[in-house]
């Protein structure tokens, strides 16, 4: 792997963690897509710095777990603002 690969996904990883960020959040930071960022962090990163990886992990799941309510809360604020013109 690429040295500027795995630079990419440690500082990635990094960021999610202290921003709590989801993936699309991380990858518009970054310049990279959603699958980039995925892949990093759940491939790429577990070959270069294990235990980063598990704390990773955890925001991914923890990401996904919520994502549900998210995507209530957006349509919601869809429709109250369509109501309002």
């Amino acid at each position: 792997m690429r040295d500027y690969i795995e630079e990419r996904a440690v500082e990635t990883a990094i960021y999610m963690i202290e921003t709590k960020a989801t993936v699309r959040q991380t990858a518009k930071k970054f310049g990279v897509s959603k699958s980039t960022v995925h892949k990093d962090l759940t491939s790429r990163l577990v070959q270069v710095n294990p235990g980063l990886a598990a704390e990773a992990r955890k925001i991914l799941d923890m990401n996904k777990s919520e994502r549900h309510i998210r995507g209530g809360m957006a349509t919601r604020e869809k429709y109250l603002h369509q109501k309002q013109k």
